[in-house]
């Protein structure tokens, strides 16, 4: 099995599942989530295959998050107008992903990782 991961490589969080993918060999191809933003067709396709609220999506603690106020604005944002804002900013998205064939994952949770990618 191979799957997406999309990282920023300055981040403690990623490194840390960098080097959890890489001591169980799993295969990735790695993408730098602030050189290549995913964009809003990605990001719709992942949500809906997520099954998670699309909140999980968003990088609460990043510095752009607190700059936009978006803890107020997104409850008056449709679902299109949300995804077109995190297409705007690989910053805005929460990292790590892991993008699977038939999952996704968001953040780095080692049981939800164990569950989904040591099956």
């Amino acid at each position: 099995m191979s799957v997406l991961f999309l990282q920023y490589p300055p981040c403690s969080t990623c490194k840390n599942a960098k080097k959890w993918l890489d001591a169980h060999e799993i295969a990735y191809d790695s993408r730098n989530i602030k050189e290549e933003n995913p964009n809003a067709k990605e990001l719709a396709d992942w949500i809906k295959k997520s099954r998670l609220p699309m909140k999980r999506f968003f990088n609460t603690s990043g510095i752009i998050y607190k700059e936009k106020n978006l803890k107020e604005l997104l409850p008056g944002m449709s679902e299109e107008e949300q995804i077109d804002l995190l297409a705007t900013d690989g910053m805005l998205v929460k990292r790590p992903l892991i993008i699977g064939e038939d999952f996704v994952l968001v953040g780095y949770k080692e049981k939800e990782w164990e569950t989904s990618l040591l099956r």
